[in-house]
């Protein structure tokens, strides 16, 4: 699969654990402190696979206000802003759980809100933007697409454009989660992170690396829809081919401020395919009895699909949210 380079826009500043405290307080009360729990069923699976001796702890952000781990990170956000930029509003795109993450912040805070979209998006996840009150506006085949009409939007309208990855008060907010996790699970030796944009994995390896700095810090993409991976591979952003299924990781380029993070603190960097990615779905709805949209599925997917790098070792998974539409868990059922 080929990549491109991307032109090299400076980085946004990454946020500090200061910023992630700060984000903690902020936020207190106001998200689900979401459980760490262990799943008999997973590990059997994981030793059936190949990594004998591992035990998962799963990051149960699939519970999450709004299904996914996203939320922290709008909160965080919006709470910060005053009368005159709520008024003016914001603008984002997304393929869905940033869109209903900003939806309930806007909600909750009385800011006005226009949510940009692919075509033909999740139907529950568009279903849910709307309800939680934002405008929603359907555009292009791809989250790439949407991105673009989203900073037409913004321009016409003088709206903030907030977008999932180079906001660095999103990856402060985001990264409370993992913040929680290190106290609910502190001996972890792996944590193993979804990536779409890489806000989740940055804020993983922001925290990691103040806190634990003996864990490894792993991220996983889908196969078909490599750029996060790429770019890191190569040392520059990269856009590439965007074909999966797992809408969450649907996103055709790197990002600076997430990939400058990623490329300073990040141990490893994998691919799983779709099929994969399905299969822990099942993994998840038959063993845990819990739900994982594709995105939320990927970090098991990628320790079933990796047994090597993790056997004998206790591994952290985020299941970064539960947003599966009716279709995908009939065709995770079916594999």
């Amino acid at each position: 699969m080929t990549t491109t380079q991307q032109p090299a826009p400076a980085a946004p500043t990454p946020p500090t654990m200061r910023d992630v405290l700060a984000a903690a307080r902020r936020i207190d009360g106001l998200v689900v402190r979401t459980p760490a729990l262990a799943h008999p069923e997973l590990d059997r699976a994981v030793a059936a696979a190949g990594a004998a001796g591992a035990s998962v702890v799963v990051k149960h952000e699939n519970l999450q206000h709004t299904g996914a781990f996203k939320v922290r990170g709008a909160l965080n956000l919006l709470l910060g802003f005053d009368d005159a930029a709520r008024r003016r509003g914001i603008v984002a795109y997304s393929t869905g759980n940033h869109a209903q993450a900003l939806a309930h912040a806007a909600r909750r805070t009385g800011t006005a809100c226009t949510i940009v979209m692919p075509e033909g998006p999740n139907p529950l996840k568009e279903r849910a933007v709307r309800d939680l009150g934002a405008d929603v506006v359907l555009h292009g085949a791809t989250f790439d697409d949407a991105r673009a009409r989203a900073g037409e939007v913004a321009d016409a309208t003088e709206a903030r454009l907030v977008g999932a990855a180079n906001e660095p008060v999103l990856v402060a907010g985001v990264a409370t989660a993992t913040l929680e996790l290190l106290e609910q699970a502190p001996d972890l030796d792996v944590l193993v992170v979804p990536v779409g944009g890489g806000s989740g994995a940055a804020a993983a390896c922001l925290v990691a690396a103040a806190l634990a700095p003996g864990l490894r810090v792993v991220a996983v993409q889908a196969a078909a829809s490599p750029a996060a991976h790429d770019s890191w591979r190569a040392g520059e952003l990269r856009t590439a081919a965007n074909a999966t299924r797992a809408e969450g990781l649907a996103v055709g380029c790197g990002f600076a401020l997430t990939q400058a993070v990623l490329r300073e603190r990040l141990a490893d960097f994998l691919l799983v395919d779709d099929d994969a990615i399905a299969a822990a779905q099942r993994l998840y709805l038959t063993g845990a009895r819990t739900v994982a949209e594709g995105a939320g599925a990927a970090a098991l997917a990628a320790v079933l699909t990796h047994p090597a790098a993790f056997a004998g070792r206790r591994v952290g998974v985020v299941c970064s949210g539960g947003n599966a539409s009716e279709a995908e868990l009939r065709r995770a059922l079916a594999v």
